[in-house]
């Protein structure tokens, strides 16, 4: 088949692909609606990507002449494979997606089609996600999951048809909205109603449902007020952790990591997260991982909670969790070795009785600082910290027979 050149006019500055729905920004810059709305919305950016101007006013303005002229072009090159791109349909109003949250309380039967409404636009372009928010979308699905609703409906999928409870379709659609930081203000601030709900999928829902609850969960700390950080329940602890140890999914594991990142420094959170048993299956999560960003997250989480007492000593009395921490220096990233030589200061300075220091030496902790300190790849800031830990149990250390001959130049005086 003949390859046909694109005219560079038909094609989309940003995705450079051929333009399927061309809309033009205030710069007068026409891009293709999917590229421009995952520009501006998904990534947050509020400039023109070939003008880098900023951009005050976001409305798109669908270009009809340009689109008519791809629909030609495309009809003039049918015989080489070129399919015609079809009229975009008319976007979303809010006054159309309330009629259908208004009708859904009218029968069971218009509760399943407005669910399933919701969730055809809920994977539609950035625009569509942001008028259903607008309409109210966000507060409808957060009263179906508030309460619980078990009521039994039929989901249209591609590939067939699943029978879901409401709450877990309501569920699935507000996890891929996308909810922006204001609506997410909104759920997290109404009396702490909605983290309850989700508290309950985390305990009693399917690993689908325990792994968007954790996801939304984390979204919501990350906008939440530190009033609201401070006064986290335990309980709360206890089912992240839990989603930590059944190993969901990879996603449902890195939201949980970052949820705990954002948690962990406030009040006495750290407390509450030795106590629902995190050291431990933290340390068992890292000696399993191999992934860069899943190390760093681990790693960061482990050195808040070594900033408690309780922490450095769940961390010390594991049987391998010193080990696991040195054997990522310099194996991960540069983060990572930060973050371990900090987790290990905290131990050495605070918590380093005679078991620990000899420990340090007979799991190779000594070895892999000293290493540290001869590589002239490690930050200046980590091989200060390093240098700190072994001058600070030196007595013990450096003449010991653990460390190899060749590292022993490295060790300071």
């Amino acid at each position: 088949m003949e390859e046909i050149d694109v005219p560079s006019h038909f094609v989309c500055p940003i995705s450079m692909q051929l333009m399927t729905d061309p809309v033009t920004v205030s710069t007068g810059i026409t891009y293709d609606r999917d590229s421009i709305e995952r520009w501006l919305f998904s990534c947050k950016n509020n400039t023109c990507p070939v003008t880098k101007q900023e951009l005050y006013d976001v409305d798109l303005t669908p270009n009809h002449t340009l689109r008519r002229l791809i629909q030609a072009w495309c009809t003039l090159n049918a015989s080489s494979g070129i399919e015609r791109i079809p009229t975009p349909k008319p976007p979303l109003d809010t006054s159309q997606i309330r009629k259908l949250i208004k009708d859904a309380k009218k029968s069971p039967q218009m509760h399943q089609k407005c669910l399933q409404s919701l969730r055809t636009i809920a994977h539609g372009s950035e625009r569509s996600k942001r008028c259903l928010e607008a309409a109210g979308a966000v507060e409808f699905l957060a009263s179906i999951i508030n309460t619980n609703d078990s009521t039994v409906i039929e989901v249209v999928l591609e590939d067939g048809v699943e029978f879901k409870r409401a709450s877990d379709e309501a569920l699935f659609i507000l996890h891929h909205l996308d909810t922006s930081q204001t609506g997410l203000k909104k759920l997290i601030n109404n009396d702490g109603e909605f983290l309850e709900s989700l508290m309950h999928f985390l305990r009693f829902g399917n690993y689908q449902s325990r792994g968007q609850a954790i996801m939304l969960m984390k979204n919501l700390f990350e906008v939440a007020d530190p009033s609201q950080l401070i006064n986290i329940r335990p309980d709360l602890f206890n089912e992240v952790v839990q989603i930590l140890s059944d190993k969901i999914s990879e996603k449902a594991s890195k939201a949980t990591l970052k949820l705990l990142v954002e948690v962990c420094p406030w009040g006495r959170n750290r407390i509450k997260a030795v106590e629902a048993g995190l050291v431990s299956v933290l340390v068992e999560l890292l000696i399993d991982s191999t992934e860069r960003r899943a190390c760093e997250l681990i790693l960061v989480v482990l050195e808040q909670l070594c900033g408690c007492a309780e922490g450095r000593a769940e961390l010390a009395s594991h049987g391998a969790g010193l080990a696991v921490v040195s054997k990522k220096i310099l194996r991960v990233s540069h983060m990572a070795t930060d973050r371990a030589v900090k987790v290990l200061s905290w131990v050495c300075r605070f918590s380093a009785n005679s078991r620990v220091v000899q420990e340090m030496l007979q799991v190779g902790v000594v070895t892999k600082l000293c290493l540290v300190m001869q590589l002239n790849t490690t930050s200046g800031k980590t091989k200060e910290r390093t240098k700190e830990i072994l001058k600070l149990h030196s007595r013990v250390w450096k003449n010991s027979p653990c460390i190899p001959p060749h590292l022993l130049s490295s060790y300071p005086s």
